[in-house]
């Protein structure tokens, strides 16, 4: 048989899959050792199945898939050679395993595509509703933070200096209070951070009798990088104090953990 019968036989591709019987394995391999163009075009369909299988479409040209599919099925031009039942039956063996690898390596691949883009999907939409929430909460600052300039700023607001007590004598705040509106605002930069699980609590204080009463917590005190916090209005306070108290506050001021206090001049 002539080289270029070999290579068009069918014969090189069952030689790679190895198919043949003893006889033609050894006639094909000695002619690997002596031919060039028999040992090169053995090459081309390795590297042709190892790229049809190990990565399906994404790595293969369409002239490489066209030129593997025309010698897998042994079609050349107007000229088609015709195998012994066993080549043929070996040729649709491997025909199916190819085809089988091929769909499980290529619905692997789309799968995990679509698998990438989901996520992907996914990761945005949370980056863009993470981004919506940071915005929302920077506009509630930035309310936060006009309004209570407008009560430091106004002509009838007080300021009430709260001065450290036995339990933190180095604490201090300051009480901004409009009588007009009622709208108050403490000031608690002097404040050490609160414990876990504990709460500073404001309270209005009138003095004979001492009776006070809660205008409020000052919550989120570690995000509150300004230390500015408004309470709940009120109208006639002689005082201010404020106390750390168990998180939720407490109905009573705990008078041994009093940290700063002042009176309204």
């Amino acid at each position: 048989m002539e080289i270029q019968e070999y290579i068009e036989s069918g014969m090189l591709e069952l030689y790679v899959f190895g198919t043949l019987n003893d006889e033609d394995t050894k006639t094909i391999s000695e002619l690997e050792k002596s031919n060039t163009e028999v040992k090169n075009e053995i090459v081309s369909i390795e590297k042709a199945i190892l790229n049809l299988t190990s990565s399906f479409a994404p790595n293969v040209s369409v002239e490489l898939f066209e030129k593997i599919k025309a010698k897998l099925f042994i079609k050349h031009a107007s000229k088609v050679v015709t195998l012994n039942n066993t080549k043929a039956n070996n040729i649709s063996t491997y025909l199916g395993w190819a085809a089988a690898v091929a769909l499980l390596l290529g619905g692997g691949y789309f799968y995990n595509q679509n698998k990438q883009t989901s996520e992907s999907l996914v990761a945005v939409s949370n980056e863009k509703n993470n981004l919506k929430k940071s915005v929302e909460a920077l506009e509630i600052k930035n309310q936060n933070t006009s309004s209570a300039l407008q009560v430091v700023r106004n002509n009838s607001t007080i300021v009430v200096n709260l001065g450290g007590q036995a339990v933190a004598p180095k604490s201090f705040a300051k009480v901004f209070w409009n009588k007009e509106t009622k709208k108050i605002y403490i000031d608690a930069s002097g404040l050490p951070e609160p414990p876990k699980g504990m709460v500073y609590q404001v309270w209005a204080l009138k003095m004979n009798p001492l009776t006070p009463t809660s205008i409020g917590l000052l919550a989120n005190f570690d995000l509150n990088k300004e230390r500015m916090f408004a309470v709940d209005n009120y109208a006639s306070a002689e005082g201010f104090g404020i106390t750390l108290e168990p998180e939720g506050g407490s109905k009573t001021p705990t008078m041994e953990q009093l940290y700063t206090l002042g009176t309204v001049i």
